[in-house]
């Protein structure tokens, strides 16, 4: 063996720089992505959290609006309630004010038949003409104010309470009393919509056989059919924004035109006649 050995050498072989480079920029990656996920998951919870927040909101407004209505609702069964009541106590008063026409027409014709009978016993008594001749006249003066009230009293009532005149003579008594307006008209079915007052009238068909007819109404630029109606019946409409009804009441029919009158109350007639002046100046 030689005493001279050549030295062994060992060699190492060092990582690449390029090694550490990726796994620096792996680890910014994933650290990246980890925040991005991060921040992601953060939004998903704010959205699930707003929506949740807009849901229950829109719950709570739904609520409130379902209990305005069942306290609206509630409201009006209570108005139409009243309105019923009111309704059976103006049948009931209806019934009775007929009751009590009846018999104050037989009160005043025993009245009358004893203010004759008064008045012929004064005539034979009184030798003198002229106290004849005046007693006359007062007697004659008197039955008259009593007819009218008889006539008055005789008269139907319509649910309205309004009396219900039923030929020229009885609408001239309802014009004196001065409370409403009264507007006599005679309609034909050739001559189509024909002006009474404010309105127009219509005559559609008329059975004189039955005393029916069909009548349409226009007024404030609506239409309203009323089908089969009977003579002496009254008709209610409101117009120009009136609390007060109008009444129309047909007296007669042919088979070819109506008869009868428009009652308007002395409120709504100066309204109702404006409207139709305005109307008819545009």
């Amino acid at each position: 063996m030689s005493e001279y050995q050549e030295p062994i050498h060992v060699s190492s072989t060092a990582t690449p720089r390029w090694v550490g480079i990726a796994l620096a920029v792996l680890a910014g990656v994933s650290l990246l992505g980890i925040g991005i996920g991060w921040s992601a998951l953060n939004h998903a919870n704010q959205v699930e959290q707003a929506t949740q927040t807009s849901v229950k909101q829109a719950n709570d407004a739904l609520a409130q609006r379902l209990a305005k209505e069942d306290e609206i609702n509630q409201q009006l069964q209570s108005d139409l309630k009243v309105v019923t009541d009111k309704l059976n106590v103006t049948q009931a008063d209806l019934v009775k004010a007929r009751k009590q026409n009846h018999q104050s027409s037989v009160t005043f014709d025993k009245k009358i038949a004893g203010l004759e009978t008064s008045v012929n016993t004064q005539l034979a008594a009184k030798a003198n003409t002229d106290d004849v001749n005046k007693l006359n006249t007062d007697v004659t003066g008197v039955k008259t104010d009593l007819d009218a009230t008889k006539n008055n009293l005789q008269m139907a009532r319509s649910e309205m309470g309004t009396l219900i005149a039923r030929n020229h003579d009885e609408i001239d008594q309802l014009r004196r009393m001065g409370t409403r307006d009264y507007y006599e008209f005679t309609v034909t079915r050739k001559a189509g919509a024909q002006k009474v007052g404010a309105v127009q009238v219509e005559l559609k068909s008329a059975n004189p056989k039955k005393s029916q007819f069909t009548i349409n109404v226009l007024a404030d630029d609506k239409s309203f059919e009323k089908k089969n109606r009977s003579v002496n019946e009254p008709i209610f409409f409101y117009t120009g924004g009136s609390h007060a009804a109008l009444e129309l009441v047909v007296n007669k029919v042919t088979k070819s035109s109506a008869s009868g009158y428009l009652s308007v109350p002395k409120s709504a007639g100066s309204s109702t006649t404006a409207a139709s002046a305005s109307t008819s100046g545009q």
